[in-house]
């Protein structure tokens, strides 16, 4: 069995490639083709919000991918060394099914939500989009900078978070990143002579932007409806047991689009974004849109105009992990990379 660490799996996942990968993946799921059981979970009891271990297994036939990841969900570890949400994704041999390699799936995690948020804004976002605005400091926040930027020209980016030097220390990474190109994937279509600036609020980062990346903890919401400017494309991603980043008219106002409709309507554990609106009827099941996979496929148009608010909300599907554990896996054997362990 082939066992990579993070600094193997940050190495070898190519996120251009991955933001391409997702598309027929996420196009098969929408066709009934891909297996993707409902996750389930094991709760801590007395500990705060949803505290314990998620299970998530998913065969992807585009990739020939059978894989299942266990996360962690700690809300405890907010602001500490240790993220939220850490993982691990074991891979199986889809021939005869044994154990082939256990991967790091914290990184994976992080790197394929922002990428999935990419293919979103690939799909949705106006063509004449310049300016993104990232609400968040965290892993994900990052991870999104890095992703998004590939599929967009832009010309400024702004970023928003609780913590203000923390917001000043994540610009001054990413605008480094960027100008040096260390990290794949920030700079391919912003270009180094991108501005990114610390806003000194969510509303300010929100005033005007074309796209905005909400990846935030937050319990009470940053992204609000009268904060948006028409034709806004919006990603979300955050997700608190005991809070919403979106406000119920964001929700209600924007066209609503998700991976997978079972998914986000029945997401364990909830995610109060969608759950709190649908259980108080501000919007109904009926309010999604479509599917990415189903705009991949090119059964449904996606935005109408240049002036609708369209909504990304993600819940995570296994899907996304069997696609970038495939293309480690494949990047890993081809270059000799990973500690062997017999099994």
């Amino acid at each position: 069995m082939l066992v990579l660490d993070q600094r193997a799996v940050t190495e070898l996942l190519d996120v251009d490639a991955l933001i391409n990968a997702l598309a027929p993946a996420l196009a098969e799921l929408s066709a009934g083709r891909a297996e993707l059981p409902a996750r389930s979970a094991a709760v801590m009891p007395g500990r705060p919000g949803f505290t314990g271990l998620l299970d998530m297994p998913c065969y992807s036939p585009s990739g020939n991918a059978l894989i299942s990841k266990l996360v962690s969900v700690f809300p405890g570890n907010s602001g500490g060394p240790r993220p939220v949400r850490q993982a691990v994704i074991l891979v199986f041999d889809p021939d005869d099914g044994s154990p082939a390699a256990l991967l790091d799936g914290t990184y994976i995690t992080a790197i394929r939500t922002g990428a999935c948020s990419a293919l979103s804004v690939r799909l949705l976002a106006r063509a004449d989009a310049t300016t993104l605005a990232i609400l968040g400091t965290g892993a994900q926040a990052r991870a999104h900078a890095r992703a998004v930027a590939r599929v967009r020209p832009f010309t400024e980016i702004r970023v928003a978070g609780r913590d203000p030097a923390r917001t000043r220390a994540f610009c001054a990474d990413i605008s480094r990143e960027i100008t040096t190109g260390i990290a794949a994937g920030v700079g391919s279509r912003a270009g180094p002579g991108v501005a990114v600036r610390a806003a000194e609020s969510y509303q300010e980062a929100l005033d005007g932007a074309d796209v905005v990346c909400a990846a935030t903890f937050a319990v009470h919401p940053v992204v609000r409806r009268d904060w948006l400017a028409p034709g806004t494309h919006v990603t979300s991603v955050g997700f608190n047991p005991m809070g919403r980043e979106l406000d119920d008219r964001t929700v209600a106002d924007a066209a609503l689009f998700v991976e997978s409709r079972e998914a986000a309507l029945h997401s364990v554990p909830p995610n109060l974004d969608l759950a709190e609106p649908l259980d108080r009827g501000v919007i109904t099941a009926g309010h999604v849109r479509a599917e990415l996979g189903e705009l991949v496929a090119g059964t449904h148009p996606g935005r109408t105009s240049d002036t609708e608010i369209t909504l990304y909300k993600s819940v995570g599907v296994a899907v996304q992990d069997a696609v970038a554990a495939s293309l480690v896996l494949d990047a890993a054997r081809a270059r000799g990379v990973g500690l062997n362990i017999p099994f």
